[in-house]
């Protein structure tokens, strides 16, 4: 049997300078040498659709332009989407702490889901606060994720899950509670999945959503950008923060030597405060 990517397939290098090179202009995110493996893995259905058998093909249909729609469907298979439900579970309970002081302003809390891919971490916040709102009687906080993958999105919205990734994270108690099961697949529930604004952003290139947020998680995102990149990003999601706003980061990243408009929160590990003035000029 043919393999469908040979190593030695003629141009095979270019295509996958190409595509990387697509990725990066279009969402900032880098892909490692060593992760070169995704080319080949992420538009293997694309390429089946479309009736080709190489990465060098799909980079001419890229490149003639007679389909406005090919850099956006190679984009969209490329990006990381990895995510689950709860994830890194100490961060929700170190949100809620952070939250609480927050609440005592008087107003209701807005927290920023930035990068949430398939909707698990907002999911997440939304049942975490329904759940706190009927055993404390407080305001659900306003909730907004975006994401630059159009189908990463669809999914989020229609908050359908097969039984691998709802259990990725998910106590069996919350899947019954706000999940029903329809066609082997576990659909949220309405009440859960109207808690949450879903809109397309590019983190990158886009103005952050309106209005100014208590709390921003971005996590996993900066990680595959370049250190200029990252710099405006820091810079866009100071400039969304309200004054007190924190910054929740992933496990592996940190704004230390990256940026000066965040410093380590003393108090919540991996959070991050907002203490500078948001202008990549300031930033550096």
């Amino acid at each position: 049997m043919t393999a469908p990517f040979p190593p030695a397939m003629p141009g095979s290098t270019v295509a996958m300078t190409v595509l990387s090179a697509l990725l990066e202009a279009r969402t900032g995110q880098q892909l490692a040498s060593y992760r070169s493996w995704r080319l080949d893995t992420a538009l293997k259905p694309l390429l089946r659709e479309r009736g080709l058998e190489t990465l060098d093909q799909l980079v001419l249909q890229l490149l003639n332009g007679q389909d406005r729609t090919v850099a956006d469907r190679i984009v969209d298979a490329l990006v990381n989407c990895e995510t689950s439900f709860y994830r890194d579970q100490p961060v929700f309970e170190m949100l809620a702490e952070a939250v609480a002081l927050h609440e005592e302003k008087g107003r209701r809390v807005r927290i920023w889901s930035a990068g949430c891919a398939t909707g698990q971490e907002p999911l997440s916040l939304a049942m975490h606060y329904a759940e706190r709102q009927a055993e404390h009687r407080i305001a659900i906080p306003e909730i907004v994720a975006t994401d630059v993958s159009d189908s990463a999105l669809g999914r989020a919205r229609s908050g359908r899950y097969t039984q691998f990734e709802i259990q990725r994270g998910l106590p069996i108690r919350r899947m019954m509670r706000w999940f029903d099961g329809e066609g082997g697949d576990w659909v949220a529930k309405p009440e859960l999945t109207r808690l949450i604004q879903f809109r397309r952003m590019n983190l990158v290139t886009d103005r952050p959503p309106p209005g100014k947020f208590d709390v921003v998680l971005c996590r996993n995102v900066l990680i595959y950008l370049s250190a200029p990149t990252k710099l405006a990003v820091f810079a866009m999601l100071a400039e969304a923060l309200a004054p007190g706003g924190m910054l929740v980061l992933g496990a592996g990243e940190t704004v230390i030597g990256q940026t000066g408009l965040f410093e380590p929160s003393r108090r919540f590990r991996g959070f991050y405060d907002r203490v500078g003035p948001a202008s990549v000029r300031d930033a550096a």
